[in-house]
């Protein structure tokens, strides 16, 4: 899957309620429910349940960031 392709996907999750999965190092996950407040050409930013945090494009393309509807 190219950005594009995935910026319009993070696009239409726009006003709905997330969970995230963020994979780190050594098989430990953390996980956040949110919604996406604001997009940017690199970068899109999510209020969530611990504060506002950001994510690139590329984590989903990676797959270090899964991002699902509730």
């Amino acid at each position: 899957m190219n950005i594009n392709k995935i910026k319009e996907e993070v696009f239409k999750l726009k006003n709905e309620k997330l969970k995230i999965k963020v994979i780190m190092r050594r098989n430990k996950f953390e996980y956040f429910e949110g919604k996406i407040k604001s997009f940017h050409s690199n970068i899109f930013t999510v209020e969530t349940n611990k504060g506002l945090k950001s994510f690139t494009y590329s984590d989903i393309a990676t797959k270090s960031v899964i991002i699902s509807k509730i």
